[in-house]
């Protein structure tokens, strides 16, 4: 029914060989859909075209430039480049942009669209019109360079260990290191490294915060959270559930993280667990180690992929054939990972730092459920959309996380191993809320109040993350590295408040893998029919399309919560 035949878009409107190469060479297309009569429905669909043609080559032009800096943060020219489309190309479309959109909404046509299929697209549309300022162009502008210097500063952080250099996410398998004086020493040489440029950071972030909340008051928000809600396009939720998602954590989560780490300190054997213990193993036991490098994490991935559903196998086939992978981690390179999609090309770029470690293997069946979610959803006939809300996003990502451990074993033969893998992954799946709610809780208390000094950033930052800190681990001694803990989360620098929808999916996904362990065809179908619908359905509506509920109520979180934990449980058995 699906293919990973991933076919480039077809041009109509631009000529084939066009590519972005200034402002000047975009202007002529933009003038040329200003002026074309869209007051008929045939009339009107050609230019939806015609649009959406000009948007995923303008899109996919901005993808490459940001990849390939974020690839390699010490060439000047990438950085250039992309700076360039920031400054000198992006700040000229959006005038242009705004003014589509009027037209289309003017349109005598437009009621004959149909409202199954255009009903979000416009929602989104006017949205836009909503929010757009010229005043904002320039601070937009600023904010786009702005927000890249983060992977630029970061991407230079590296540690000496045994007499060799590594990036902090080599470094980070260290700390599965059995011998713990190891352990414990790689721990803070990496927080050391951190703190050298907590300065710098710090100023990056006020000159962010400064300009994001200019953007919010030119638009009549009170503050930038207020905006930048409507930017993200929040329609089916508000701050409050927010807020109650935070305590729904407090209350539902915290106790089972307790009993975890409460488990690994016995197992252990260790009288005082520490930060620097969390991802080791009892002393003879080797850590978990999937794979090598790069390629042979590509070629097992492609197998687990294959034996869940060949359909998903064949789209890194197809990635892999077009070179759209960076996996492993070096010097110069941005931290962290992602799943890029190009709209014109069709089949996404996966972006990563793997080292060797078991958290690698999730990345990489994180971004490979983003990219099925790109292959299912470029059929589309808009570019417009296939832009999805960030909550149905990320439980095509954290979905396939938890589809795919049942076919872990390509990763690992020994079944001892395979169940620590398994065990592995359902911590996580717990563990990660309490991170979740202090960030999303440390955004909202950082833009109410946003003229702020850096002492009172740290005492909010300290006083959100002892809300959602365990009663097992021993943080004494470390106050200075755990008051800049924010510093290392890239979303607070580059994508504000995107990331409670990690929450809000990690529910989503514990629904979808709930209806797989019942029926996995009926589950995938259900999966895939969802993603293929983009964003053309509201977030409640693609829920429903996945046969789970948009719910993050505290009695729902309960109820998914304790499912894990019982199936945990059944492991650990």
């Amino acid at each position: 029914m699906y293919s990973a035949d991933i076919k480039r878009l077809s041009r109509n409107f631009l000529p084939q060989n066009f590519t972005v190469t200034d402002w000047a060479s975009l202007a002529l297309y933009f003038e040329q859909l200003m002026a074309i009569n869209i007051d008929s429905l045939p009339e009107l669909k050609k230019w939806l075209q015609d649009l959406s043609e000009l948007e995923a080559v303008i899109s996919e032009d901005a993808c490459w430039r940001q990849i390939r800096m974020t690839c390699d943060t010490e060439n000047k020219e990438l950085e250039d480049a992309y700076n360039f489309f920031c400054t000198d190309i992006q700040p000229h479309i959006q005038p242009y942009a705004d003014a589509l959109n009027k037209k289309l909404l003017a349109s005598k046509a437009l009621d004959q669209l149909n409202p199954d299929e255009y009903f979000t697209y416009l929602r989104s549309i006017r949205k836009s019109i909503d929010l757009f300022r010229e005043e904002n162009i320039p601070l937009q502008s600023e904010i786009s360079v702005l927000q890249q210097q983060y992977g630029q500063i970061t991407g230079d952080m590296m540690i000496v260990v045994n007499g060799r250099e590594y990036t902090l996410q080599q470094a980070a398998k260290f700390l599965e290191n059995p011998d713990r004086t190891i352990r414990q020493q790689v721990y803070e040489q990496m927080q050391e490294r951190r703190l050298q440029d907590k300065e710098k950071l710090d100023i990056l972030f006020d000159k962010l915060i400064d300009l994001r909340n200019r953007e919010a008051h030119n638009a009549g928000f009170e503050n930038y959270r207020d905006y930048r809600f409507k930017e993200l396009g929040r329609f089916d939720y508000t701050k409050e559930d927010c807020f109650r998602f935070h305590e729904a954590v407090k209350l539902h989560v915290m106790p089972l993280v307790n009993n975890i780490l409460e488990q690994k300190k016995i197992k252990l054997g260790l009288e005082n667990l520490r930060p620097w213990d969390l991802d080791a193993e009892p002393v003879g036991t080797d850590p978990l180690h999937p794979f090598e490098n790069g390629k042979e994490l590509l070629e097992k991935s492609v197998a687990c992929f294959n034996k869940l559903n060949p359909f998903f196998g064949d789209c890194l086939v197809r990635m892999d054939q077009m070179k759209h992978f960076d996996l492993e981690s070096r010097k110069g390179k941005s931290p962290g990972g992602y799943n890029c999609p190009l709209p014109e090309s069709g089949a996404p770029f996966i972006f990563m730092n793997a080292a060797g470690q078991m958290s690698d293997l999730t990345t990489m069946v994180h971004e490979g459920g983003h990219a099925i979610h790109s292959f299912l959803s470029h059929p589309l006939a808009l570019t417009g959309f296939k832009e999805v809300p960030m909550e149905i996003a990320e439980v095509a990502s954290m979905a396939m996380e938890l589809f795919s451990m049942d076919e872990w074993g390509v990763f690992f033969k020994d079944e001892q191993e395979l169940k620590r893998a398994k065990i592995h992954q359902l911590e996580r799946v717990i563990t990660i809320f309490p991170w979740i709610a202090a960030i999303d809780k440390f955004q909202h208390k950082i833009y109410e109040s946003p003229h702020h000094t850096h002492q009172e950033r740290t005492a909010i930052w300290v006083q959100v993350l002892q809300e959602f800190t365990d009663d097992i681990v021993d943080y004494s001694g470390l106050e200075k590295y755990r008051q800049n803990a924010w510093q290392r989360q890239l979303h607070l620098y580059e994508v504000p408040f995107y990331y409670i929808e990690y929450g809000i999916a990690q529910l989503g996904a514990i629904g979808m893998w709930m209806q797989f362990r019942e029926n996995k065809k009926q589950a995938l179908d259900n999966y895939c029919r969802a993603l293929s619908f983009g964003g053309t359905r509201t977030l409640p509506e693609l829920y429903a399309a996945a046969g789970i509920e948009f719910n993050f109520t505290s009695q729902k979180i309960k109820g998914l919560m304790e499912f894990v934990n019982a199936e945990m449980e059944k492991l650990e058995g």
